[in-house]
């Protein structure tokens, strides 16, 4: 009710001084009956002086007026507000709730990644919320793709899924293949006209003279070449060609004909494919003038990049951009460079001016590597072996400038423009097809290390030319280098090894476990040590996983599979959270996908420890805490692409597609046959008959493992029925014999090693002590009555420490030729 506490209060002076107490409550009854009972009424002190007296509401019933005045204020100022004084004052009105701050909390990790704009880790901001706008630099496509193309794209394909999946970015993923180019030009060039020229095969005569003009330029070019691995596969060719040639020699001297000729014909003319193909091109290259040729090549090697791409598991882009396919808009994009004054035409191409660029307001040129700018070797690799010659570089109004669009000579492709005939420069390429899709300014510019300088600062001059800014690209990401084996991927040094060969060797996943086991921006060496920790790594989290799917296949009742939790769960799932935490921080780190693997692999540990300790125990570990970890770990290996899509847990048996069919299907038959198979063998101990139980042991060693399961035996537990890679298995049971092997083999040669110390020392023994020096005759020349030496063997006496050196040996020898003549006449020694 409203109103004043003095309005309201009673006059309680009357009924405060009966001395009975149950009179006193009666009166005060009375007195509370003619009052209204509201639940928001304000309290005077009179109130509280009232109730003050009263430890506990009445239990009579009829004074039911005092018990709920009595509780009413009791709910309103807690429970000292009656029965003994407690220093309250009046309520204001009605009781609040109290004030509720929030818990605090540290600032969530930001994610941060390695720009090579700023050379630092800087934080990923997309420029338009979630979206995050990515080109990347595809492969020019002239030959097989090889590891150092897998460095860059399984890179990139990670960084993008954990983009992605993880930090739930919407990302567009754009990516080029460059398939006009001068490397894609000479090498179409070359396999034509070589292919004409065998169609045709002169007469060997012939062959051996052509072969004799094209090692004249070859030469040439052999004597001016420093790089040293170059110059290494050059003479081993060249050393290849003389060897072939000789029997053909031969047989034109001798006049042979038919089979005897057409054979080392066809041997010299494979080896001198190289060596006659660039000769050819030489000569006749001009005279190539259908642009169909120079589209079949990059067809060819494009689809076998996408046929790699998919064996590595390695997402195709969102867009996918040719240059043949964009030569029109690279033309606006030209003619647009030039008419804002950073372009200029010289007989029939169009150079990028760098000075001018450079000297104007709100530009720089070299914003990746600036100490590289004016280098003048990399920037004519960057203009191409067919854009380098004298009369091209005297075209430029500076040695740094570079081509936008080349005009084209007789034997390349073309297409018409404003300034004539020509085709697209390299650089140019990336801006336009870019530039179209991902407009002024994207967030995202990957590629390979080695494409900072000319290419990549090339690309930002020309599209910030283009755009009339200085942000075309806000976070420019480059993998880092392939080593094989500590040494640079070459050719030259038969280390050139195709993805196809890397695929015979090892799967997919295996490959890209390396990859994620090594910083992405950092020099990856591809070796056999390498390989052997992903392969362990693999091995190690498929146990658990195998381990954990055990434990889930076993029967319980739906409440059973809820279990107390113990110190021992609570601190693995303490210790859960915690690697998780460490996980989000790595990944947050650059995408450090190493030390997140790391953390995973400590989460694994903890978990088979926690395991181990309850099989010892003889008790069932929790499930549900396990299956969250493993979860957990297949949740992130898919986000990293190491597993498929169709695996709910641990990595896929079979390829993909197959895991889930073969495991559920096949897992029940299996488990029947592991239950009977122990039933036998318990049967067999019991009634001693080893046949079966040798007959068990082929089972599970000999016969299973050809199928892919594996049974694993432990005293006093059932059987655990394992669904593994059959190529694994073999492998493994392949180790395991090499192991046993190898542990027999040792065995035999240390009790061999017994036997040949025993029988020498036994021999020693039988020396009398007085003959073991006569034989020194190289060391000494005279002995005493006892056979102990006394001069060298020049004649010189022995000095006095050389003779009691000698005493001691002699000592030595005597005691042991002493047990040895106690041992024969014990008759224990032979």
């Amino acid at each position: 009710m409203a109103g004043s506490s003095a309005e309201q209060a009673p006059d309680y002076r009357s009924i405060l001084s009966i001395s009975d107490e149950a009179a006193r409550v009666r009166a005060l009854n009375e007195h509370l009956s003619t009052r209204s009972y509201v639940r928001g009424y304000c309290l005077s002190q009179a109130d509280l002086d009232a109730f003050r007296q009263l430890s506990a509401p009445p239990a009579d019933a009829q004074l039911f007026h005092v018990a709920r005045w009595f509780r009413h204020i009791q709910a309103i100022l807690g429970p000292h507000a009656t029965g003994q004084p407690c220093g309250l004052q009046a309520s204001k009105g009605r009781r609040a709730q109290p004030q509720w701050s929030p818990p605090a909390r540290s600032e969530p990790c930001q994610l941060r990644l390695y720009n090579s704009l700023t050379r630092r880790k800087d934080v990923f901001v997309p420029q338009d919320g979630k979206r995050v706008t990515w080109y990347c630099c595809g492969p020019t496509v002239y030959d097989a793709s090889h590891m150092g193309h897998a460095r860059s794209y399984i890179s990139f394909d990670i960084l993008r899924r954990v983009l992605r999946d993880y930090f739930k970015f919407d990302v567009f993923y754009c990516m080029n293949i460059t398939d006009v180019d001068d490397k894609i030009i000479k090498r179409a060039r070359q396999n034509h006209l070589f292919e004409r020229y065998r169609q045709k095969p002169p007469q060997a005569a012939q062959l051996l003279e052509d072969v004799r003009a094209a090692l004249k330029p070859f030469s040439v070019k052999l004597n001016e070449t420093t790089d040293p691995d170059k110059k290494q596969m050059l003479e081993r060719l060249e050393r290849a060609v003389a060897l072939a040639a000789a029997p053909l020699e031969e047989a034109v001297g001798r006049s042979l004909a038919g089979e005897e000729l057409d054979g080392p014909a066809q041997v010299l003319l494979e080896e001198a494919k190289d060596l006659l193909s660039d000769w050819l091109d030489s000569t006749h290259g001009s005279e190539v003038t259908d642009n169909s040729i120079f589209s079949k090549l990059p067809k060819f090697w494009e689809e076998e990049f996408h046929r790699d791409m998919e064996a590595l598991n390695v997402l195709p882009p969102d867009v996918l951009t040719r240059v043949s396919e964009y030569v029109p808009e690279i033309v606006d994009f030209v003619q647009k460079i030039v008419d804002n004054g950073y372009g200029y035409v010289s007989n029939g191409s169009v150079y990028f001016d760098t000075v001018k660029f450079a000297s104007s307001e709100g530009h720089c040129y070299g914003k990746l590597v600036p100490e590289a700018v004016g280098d003048q070797k990399a920037l004519q690799e960057g203009e191409g072996d067919l854009s380098v010659s004298a009369e091209r570089l005297s075209e430029k109004r500076s040695p740094s400038d570079f081509a936008l669009w080349k005009a084209s000579k007789p034997g390349e492709p073309s297409w018409p423009c404003p300034w004539g005939k020509g085709r697209p420069g390299w650089h140019i390429e990336c801006s336009a097809m870019a530039g179209t899709l991902l407009g002024a300014s994207m967030d995202i510019h990957g590629g390979g290390f080695d494409l900072r300088f000319p290419h990549h600062d090339n690309e930002l001059a020309q599209s910030e030319a283009y755009f009339e800014n200085d942000c075309w690209v806000r976070y420019f990401l480059h993998t880092g280098h392939l080593t094989i084996a500590g040494c640079k991927m070459s050719k030259s040094l038969k280390n050139f090894i195709t993805i196809k060969d890397a695929l015979k060797k090892h799967s997919a996943r295996q490959l890209r476990l390396a990859f994620l086991m090594h910083a992405w921006k950092d020099t990856l060496d591809y070796s056999a040590n390498t390989m052997e920790s992903a392969l362990q790594y693999e091995r190690f989290l498929n146990e658990f996983f195998l381990n954990v799917k055990d434990l889930l296949r076993a029967p319980v009742d739906v409440a059973g599979q809820f279990e107390k939790w113990e110190d021992a769960e609570t601190e693995l799932n303490e210790s859960f959270y915690d690697r998780k935490c460490a996980v989000h921080q790595a990944l947050c780190d650059n995408v450090d996908t190493r030390t997140a693997l790391e953390e995973m692999r400590a989460l694994v540990s903890q978990c088979n420890l926690y395991m181990a300790a309850h099989k010892a125990a003889r008790r069932r570990p929790n499930r549900g805490l396990l299956e969250s970890v493993a979860r957990y770990l297949t949740h992130m290996l898919k986000i990293f692409g190491a597993i498929e899509e169709e695996s709910s847990l641990g990595f896929p048996v079979g390829g993909p597609g197959t895991s889930l069919n073969l495991e559920s299907t096949v897992m029940p038959y299996l488990q029947v046959l592991s239950e009977f198979r122990e039933g036998v063998r318990r049967i067999a101990r019991e009634h001693k008959v080893p046949e079966v139980l040798q007959l068990s042991d082929a089972l599970r060693d000999d016969i299973l493992p050809e199928l892919g399961v594996r049974f694993e035996d432990h005293e006093g537990l059932p059987t655990v029925v394992k669904l593994v890679d059959r190529d694994a298995l073999l492998r493994e049971r392949e180790e395991k014999r090499r192991a046993e092997e190898e542990k027999r083999r040792k065995k035999e040669d240390a009790a061999r090693k017994r036997q040949e110390q025993e029988a020498a020392k036994l021999a020693k023994m039988k020396i009398p002590p007085s003959e073991m020096f006569l034989s020194e005759t190289d060391k000494y020349s005279k002995f005493d009555e006892n056979g102990l030496p006394t001069h060298d063997a020049e004649g010189k006496e022995l000095s006095k420490g050389q003779a009691k050196k000698l005493k001691k040996l002699f000592e030595v020898q005597e005691k042991l030729h002493k047990e040895y003549l106690q041992s024969v006449q014990n008759g224990s020694s032979q």
